[in-house]
């Protein structure tokens, strides 16, 4: 299945170019009251969903999904954690451009671990890129973000999808400079997942996915999630090593080489084979 959210908090089964209503399928939900959970809600619950959805009439209406506003697909994550230079290309490409890259941010993945970015980073597909702080150079990254559906922790790598409910696009828009990642990378709207969230049964296996990203028609980033340097199974047993991981967190596993800069005005074409597409416009903040 293919979940999204859409204008105002409506919830959608995206069909080919059409999204059908089941907000509806929320009631499924339980009600909360302080202190709210620290996870999200609606993957926790993402198979009661499914199985209201199952109960409830189709009537046969349609929205066409070009019509509809498109918001993020994980409303609440308690965390998003990810992965720096996970891409041999993308590691030598930093090696090689000492100007970009802060020396004391290339290293192997292996040996300078996951970072993690504020929650308040986050947009949908639907929303703009604020650039911050002109004067600095912002680049784009295109990453496959995995979707943690249930709680683990010191995690096999053999049973780690086991507690993925989906995948999306995402874009982990980066503040060169010689500060830490997780400062640079979590000024509001930085974090981009959508368009929405494919289950992880329809998705299968994430290894051998074509990844690609435009900026104003002209390719920049081509590439095969086969190349990771830590596939998703690894990420996952390596970040439960260090964190409890509750439905709605995030990973994102990190992006190809072929990163380059962003400026107002620009638009963002980002593409995972068997997730979809998306178009992302920048502007000043």
């Amino acid at each position: 299945m293919r979940f999204c959210f859409f204008s105002d908090d409506r919830l959608g089964l995206v069909e080919g170019q059409a999204v059908r209503d089941v907000t509806a399928a929320l009631n499924a939900l339980p009600a909360a009251r302080y202190p709210y959970p620290t996870h999200d809600v609606f993957i926790a619950g993402l198979s009661s969903i499914i199985e209201r959805i199952r109960m409830i009439p189709d009537d046969g209406e349609r929205l066409s999904l070009a019509s509809v506003s498109l918001q993020c697909p994980v409303r609440n994550p308690g965390k998003l954690i990810a992965a720096p230079v996970n891409y041999t290309a993308h590691l030598k490409e930093a090696i090689a451009d000492e100007t970009t890259f802060s020396r004391a941010h290339v290293q192997r993945i292996q040996d300078t671990g996951l970072f993690l970015k504020a929650t308040s980073s986050l947009i949908g597909s639907g929303s703009t890129i604020e650039v911050r702080q002109t004067g600095r150079r912002t680049d784009h990254e295109i990453e496959l973000a995995v979707v943690i559906g249930s709680a683990g922790r010191d995690i096999a790598r053999w049973r780690a999808l086991e507690h993925v409910a989906g995948y999306c696009i995402g874009l982990d828009i980066t503040m060169r400079g010689p500060e830490e990642r997780s400062l640079r990378k979590s000024v509001d709207t930085y974090s981009v997942i959508g368009p929405w969230l494919v289950t992880a049964d329809e998705f299968g296996d994430p290894a051998g996915r074509g990844v690609q990203l435009c900026v104003n028609g002209e390719a920049r980033q081509l590439a095969n999630t086969r190349d990771l340097i830590l596939d998703v199974p690894a990420l996952i047993a390596f970040a439960s090593g260090f964190y409890t991981l509750h439905p709605g967190d995030v990973i994102f596993t990190g992006t190809p080489a072929g990163v380059g800069p962003i400026f107002a005005g620009d638009v963002i074409e980002a593409a995972i084979e068997g997730l979809g597409e998306f178009s992302i416009e920048v502007r000043e903040g």
